[in-house]
C-alpha cells in the first residue's frame, strides 16, 4: 500500500533544493510561491516575480504589517529585503526574455513525456490567461514545475500528450509532485525520487508515460 501524499509545502521544499547560491528565480502562483520559504540563511538566493519585484523576501502572513504594493505572482504580500529592487513590467520582462532567469518554478495542469506544458486553460474551461508563462517557460535556464501527481479523479497529469491547450512545447526540465520527482531527459522521463513509503511502481501506475527508474533512485528529502 502506497504512502501518504506530500502536502504543497513539501513539494515546495523538494523544489527549493534546486536552487543555488546566487541564483535569480521566478516564482509562480501556486505551489511555486511557497518555495521563498525554504532557502537556508547561507545560501542568497534572488527571487523574481514578473511584476515587478526582485529580491524580495518571505511571505507575509500578519496583513498589518503588509505593503500590498510589494506582492509576489499570487498576490501575496511579501517581505523587503535589503537589495530589493522595484522594476517597471517592461523591465521585468526583459529580464525574463533576456535569458537572466536561472531557474523558473511553474505549476501545471498537465505535462507531456515530452516536456510539453499546459498550464493556462483548466481542463473543462475554453478560456485561460497565459501571462508570463510562455516568456518564462521559453526562456529560463531551466523549468521546474510542482504540481499534485494526479487531478482531484485521480487521472495522471503527466501524460503521453497533452489534452489541454499547450503553453509551450518540449521546455520542462524537472517535475516535482506529490510522490515523485522526475527529470525530463533525451532519453526519456526518468524517475529519480519517490516520496516516503512509495514504490517506483506505484508512481508508474499513476503516470501515463513509462518512466526510467534511476539506478540512483532515492526517497524524497524533506530536510
Amino acid at each position: 500500500m502506497a504512502g501518504d501524499r506530500l502536502d504543497e509545502r513539501s513539494i515546495a521544499l523538494c523544489a527549493a533544493r534546486e536552487f543555488q547560491d546566487g541564483m535569480l528565480v521566478n516564482l509562480g502562483i501556486g505551489i511555486p510561491t511557497g518555495c521563498v520559504t525554504f532557502i537556508p540563511p547561507d545560501k542568497e538566493v534572488l527571487f523574481h516575480s514578473e511584476n515587478g519585484l526582485v529580491g524580495f523576501g518571505q511571505i507575509i502572513e500578519d496583513p498589518k504589517l503588509a505593503d500590498p504594493n510589494l506582492i509576489n505572482a499570487g498576490a501575496q504580500p511579501v517581505m523587503a529585503k535589503p537589495g530589493m529592487v522595484i522594476v517597471d513590467h517592461a523591465e521585468s520582462f526583459a529580464i525574463v526574455r533576456g535569458g537572466h532567469i536561472d531557474i523558473s518554478v511553474l505549476g501545471a495542469f498537465q505535462v507531456s513525456e515530452k516536456g510539453d506544458l499546459a498550464n493556462n486553460v483548466m481542463p473543462g474551461k475554453e478560456v485561460g490567461s497565459l501571462g508570463g508563462g510562455q516568456d518564462l517557460a521559453f526562456c529560463a535556464k531551466k523549468l521546474i514545475v510542482t504540481m499534485t501527481h494526479t487531478d482531484k479523479e485521480n487521472r495522471p497529469k503527466i501524460v503521453k500528450t497533452c489534452s489541454s491547450r499547450i503553453t509551450a512545447p518540449e521546455c520542462v526540465d524537472l517535475i516535482v509532485t506529490d510522490i515523485a520527482v522526475i527529470d525530463i531527459t533525451e532519453r526519456g522521463m526518468v524517475l529519480r525520487e519517490v516520496a516516503p513509503g512509495w514504490t517506483a511502481e506505484e508512481v508508474q501506475a499513476l503516470t501515463e508515460p513509462r518512466l526510467i527508474v534511476s539506478p540512483n533512485l532515492k526517497e524524497m528529502g524533506l530536510i
